[in-house]
């Protein structure tokens, strides 16, 4: 087995990924051939899966959630400004191009993934609001990063929420997230240090009967109508427009000009957002002792949807419209005033819409038995302000979920487009 090199396992994997995956099914062939002296088994396709770094928008956004995600911020040490902010930016964006062709990252890689495959990683980068006064960029800071509002379920936590710097990782092997975490801790050196970070998992690849939408930790299908990459005015809901294309997503479900503070988005100063994206993260906590104490029949009212497939109690499958004026028998509506998917229904909020892209977490069971669990919520919108901004609000005024969650901390950050080759994440900010 010596001298079979990494770079050899991911060459060949394309070539018989299909073979890799009757290897893995026929009985623990893979397992006999780490001990036997023989040749490996080539890279599953889960292992050989790759996406690109380079691109009109930064990977991570409309990729497929992946198994396993870290979420990290941090803070520009003491005396770093925009020289060493720019460093530090390409010293990351160069990491993130290795990393995710499965490469090595240095002389001193950690060993960690060496084994590995690419396993479909993504490493993406955002700026918070006080990154640019840190490093001096105040009049190019756009009006999408104005702070959220207040809600009244909040229960934040602020040494776990903002920063100046926001870096999500997702790969569907956990060794693979966590090299790709150690490598960007690493390379921030003395310029940044970390403020928070946050770890959390979704289901496995081919680990159902056929690809379906992820479920959360309540058990509830989580995800149903989010935008796809097929609707027409998918790029104008989440990503933000150049200031010549003057359309973005409005409050009524129209559009609203482009270069207004409402997008964020094209125009001026604020063209170097020009195909990149905000994201709302979320650190929710989930009462999971007290939800699963519901029967469930009460679950579905809540939410308003069936817990078996995720269809919504008016009938139809998982993507089925809801059928909001249905009165049912007892002269009530079927999906209930108050219930979760009514209230953050699009056509509830004025059209307003957000890719959601989550990660589920478990951090631990505390001294009195209650679990440490829920959903790390990330959302993705071209302007929060008609994106999550709307819909929170609603949610905070009657629905029915939220006595069974808790909003513990909070981040906005503006991600910027995605690098060409030869360039940085960031470049047209920092290198106007």
């Amino acid at each position: 087995m010596s001298g079979f090199s990494r770079r050899r396992l991911i060459g060949t994997a394309g070539a018989v990924g299909a073979a890799g995956l009757g290897v893995g099914a026929a009985g623990g062939a893979i397992a006999r051939a780490t001990t036997a002296e023989e040749a490996p088994t080539a890279l599953t396709t889960v292992g050989a899966n790759t996406v690109a770094f380079h691109g009109e928008h930064q990977a991570g956004i409309t990729t497929p959630p992946q198994a396993h995600g870290h979420l990290i911020a941090f803070d520009l040490a003491p005396g770093a400004g925009r020289k060493e902010a720019t460093a530090l930016l390409r010293r990351w964006s160069g990491l993130a191009a290795e990393l995710m062709a499965g490469r090595p990252v240095a002389a001193d890689d950690t060993g960690v993934a060496l084994d590995a495959g690419p396993s479909s990683l993504t490493v993406t980068f955002g700026f918070g609001r006080t990154f640019f006064d840190r490093t001096d960029l105040v009049a190019r800071r756009p009006p999408g990063l104005d702070p959220l509002p207040a809600f009244s379920a909040d229960r934040l936590d602020t040494r776990r929420s903002n920063g100046d710097l926001w870096v999500q990782i997702g790969a569907d092997d956990g060794l693979v997230a966590f090299h790709a975490l150690r490598a960007v801790q690493r390379a921030a050196g003395a310029t940044a240090r970390v403020r928070w970070q946050m770890t959390g998992f979704n289901r496995s690849p081919g680990a159902t009967e056929r690809p379906m939408t992820t479920r959360n930790l309540m058990g509830q299908v989580d995800g149903t109508n989010n935008p796809k990459p097929s609707d027409p005015d998918f790029d104008q809901r989440i990503f933000v427009p150049p200031s010549d294309a003057g359309t973005g997503t409005g409050t009524d479900g129209g559009t609203g000009t482009g270069t207004d503070a409402g997008t964020g988005g094209g125009g001026g100063d604020f063209e170097w957002l020009v195909g990149g994206s905000y994201a709302v993260v979320r650190r929710i906590r989930m009462l999971l002792d007290d939800w699963e104490g519901l029967r469930l029949a009460e679950q579905e009212r809540i939410i308003g949807r069936r817990k078996s497939d995720g269809g919504p109690l008016t009938g139809g499958g998982e993507t089925e419209k809801l059928a909001l004026d249905r009165i049912g028998a007892d002269g009530k509506p079927v999906i209930p005033a108050n219930a979760h998917a009514r209230i953050s229904a699009p056509e509830q909020n004025g059209g307003a819409a957000m890719l959601r892209r989550p990660f589920s977490y478990h951090d631990g069971i505390g001294a009195d038995g209650v679990p440490d669990a829920g959903l790390l919520f990330i959302c993705w919108q071209a302007d929060p302000l008609r994106g999550f901004v709307p819909v929170q609000r609603k949610l905070d005024r009657g629905d029915a979920l939220s006595p069974f969650v808790r909003h513990e901390s909070s981040g906005l950050f503006a991600v910027p487009g995605g690098a060409a080759k030869g360039e940085y994440v960031g470049q047209r900010l920092l290198e106007p």
